[in-house]
């Protein structure tokens, strides 16, 4: 479906009754939270707009472009029969540009108007570490603590706020101005996100010592856990020329995504809430087994093809997930063992796994998406202890075989090597990696037993020797499976 032309105005709608604060600016939230919103505005419900800011000077010029557009950009969705769609969102009513002292951020948080605060953060930025407290060995979260103890969120050194920081900031203007509760929404893959935020948070204030704020926020804020899935690649260079082809428009800020969209949260909201319901999310009880399922099986399979296909020479998710042996490699890993921990005969769920594991195949192997192996193997020393370990741990612990989730910390660890020894074709980028400790592990005699041993990647699990074993063991198929590529 095509729009009708039309430019994209530059000054932005009114302010509605109520805001939603959103921290991170980037594609997702535009593709996600955004058009949930925008749904409901075209449904005739304007109380709610959205405010959206960086806390660190990310996506200048994106930014700078939506400002000029009033807000408003162009969303391309592609379903995976090929079908495109292009909408324009306007729900995005303040775009507020990255200073150091994030005063505009903190003062739109304050208002009384603002009744939820959301934020995007990577795994890595919770800076948690596997007892889930605050890592205070890095740099950003130790500097955010001192400036939090100074009173100044964003003084020098300001790139480095962290989430905790900035958000510490806003509840404490808004405990000042009076401008009563507010919800913390976290839209992420983190598991259990809004538990895990709020323990962070309050052990960042305890250790501030503003006993004041801290019992402020445990009588006027809560954290309800959410899940959130769409698959927003990069948006590549042709698709400002695309969407203008398309709909007429000269749109600096479009964003791509595929056409399925699904967002899941605990209905635990202290301030009052947009009507989201009536558009498609889904208000829950308890977000457990929405979670569960998509951090097992969408986003451990996503990582899996992304190292897999980097290793026999693909540039993007679909390329790897046409391949007969990645696709075969991500199948099983879902089949033989995370659908047994997740399925139960007294309690099944809501979920039809098997169902779900074909749903993911079949929108990783979207060709227009065009979502690169680069993008999606970030940060794998956040994602093994996330994703991968509580499998690994569960079948462990019922004395079940792990030969096929073994296959994705082998893959990462070839991976790993290959960055190790500089011979990836492409930056690599992760927030979690010690890389003394990864360069260390790639250089150990026993490269497989180190890996395993990390108790920052494994928990409990960490040096057993059925999980050495299997990684041992899974090692050898994937060097076979990647030198057969290379002969073929």
């Amino acid at each position: 479906m095509t729009l009708a032309t039309a430019p994209l105005a530059q000054t932005p709608p009114a302010l509605s009754e109520f805001t939603v604060l959103h921290l991170g600016l980037g594609s997702f939230h535009r593709a996600h939270q955004a058009v949930y919103l925008q749904r409901l505005i075209d449904a005739g419900d304007t109380r709610w707009s959205l405010a959206a800011a960086n806390i660190r000077p990310d996506m200048a010029q994106v930014v700078a472009a939506l400002q000029a557009q009033g807000g408003r950009y162009t969303l391309e969705t592609v379903s995976p029969a090929g079908e495109y769609r292009y909408e324009q969102i306007e729900a995005i009513r303040e775009v507020i540009p990255w200073e150091r002292s994030l005063a505009a951020v903190i003062s739109r948080g304050a208002a009384p108007s603002t009744r939820i605060v959301s934020f995007t953060v990577t795994e890595a930025g919770y800076y948690l570490d596997t007892q889930g407290r605050l890592d205070l060995s890095f740099n950003d979260l130790a500097a955010d603590l001192a400036r939090a103890r100074r009173g100044k969120a964003g003084e020098e050194g300001g790139e480095g706020v962290t989430i905790y920081g900035a958000v510490c900031a806003i509840l404490r203007a808004r405990k000042a101005a009076q401008a009563g509760p507010v919800t913390l929404l976290n839209c992420d893959n983190l598991r259990h996100n809004g538990d895990r935020f709020r323990a962070g948070l309050l052990e960042f204030i305890e250790l501030e010592g503003d006993t004041d704020l801290l019992s402020w926020i445990n009588a006027n804020t809560r954290c309800p856990n959410a899940m959130v899935d769409r698959i927003t690649p990069r948006p590549p260079p042709e698709l400002r020329a695309r969407v203008k082809a398309a709909t007429g428009r000269d749109d600096a800020a479009a964003i791509t995504g595929e056409s399925f969209i699904q967002w899941v949260i605990e209905d635990n909201f202290v301030a009052g809430r947009p009507d989201w319901g009536r558009v498609g999310v889904e208000l829950v009880e308890s977000v457990q087994p929405y979670e569960e399922a998509k951090i097992r099986i969408l986003n451990a399979t996503h990582s899996c093809i992304a190292w897999a296909g980097t290793l026999v020479g693909l540039d993007f998710i679909h390329e790897g997930t046409h391949n007969a042996m990645i696709r075969k490699m991500a199948y099983d890993y879902v089949t033989d063992d995370v659908i047994p921990c997740l399925s139960s005969a007294e309690a099944p769920g809501p979920i039809d796994l098997a169902a779900y594991r074909d749903v993911v195949l079949d929108r990783f192997g979207n060709p227009a998406i065009r979502d690169t192996n680069q993008r999606v193997a970030a940060d794998g020393f956040s994602k093994i202890p996330g994703f991968i370990a509580p499998t690994v741990r569960e079948r462990l612990a019922a004395g079940q075989p792990i030969d096929s989730v073994a296959v994705l910390p082998a893959l990462f660890l070839v991976f790993l090597r290959r960055w190790h020894q500089g011979a990836l074709p492409y930056v690599y980028q992760d927030q979690g990696m010690d890389e003394a400790l990864a360069h260390a592990i790639c250089n150990a005699v026993d490269p497989v037993r180190a890996l395993c041993s990390d108790a920052g990647l494994w928990g409990s699990a960490a040096g057993d020797a059925r999980l050495i074993d299997a990684v041992r063991g899974a090692t050898g198929r994937v060097a076979s499976f990647v030198n057969s590529v290379a002969k073929a």
